[in-house]
């Protein structure tokens, strides 16, 4: 497992606290590997998930900086979401 993994497992477990997240999501950070959230919080994972969002690390890591907008990022194509936008937009919340 890659250290950009490593490092923002840790960082989605602490934006998510002790809630987790209703439903399941994984971020796919290209060339690293991806990252499943759920109820029980973030790991490092490729299980199946109700919806997927995929960037690049650095994208990824502006997004939980707080740099940029995971809504930004997605309008501007640096940032793909396949499946339940419902559920894209509920982790955005989470994230900001």
């Amino acid at each position: 497992m890659s250290s950009v993994i490593d490092t923002a497992v840790e960082e989605l477990n602490a934006k998510l606290g002790d809630d987790g997240f209703d439903g399941t999501a994984k971020f796919v950070i290209e060339d690293e590997g991806s990252i499943i959230i759920d109820e029980n919080g973030a790991r490092a994972a490729d299980d199946e998930a109700e919806v997927t969002l995929t960037a690049d690390a650095d994208t990824f890591k502006s997004i939980l900086d707080g740099e940029l907008d995971a809504t930004a990022a997605f309008m501007s194509g640096r940032l793909s979401v396949d499946g339940d936008m419902g559920k894209a937009m509920q982790l955005g919340t989470v994230l900001a």
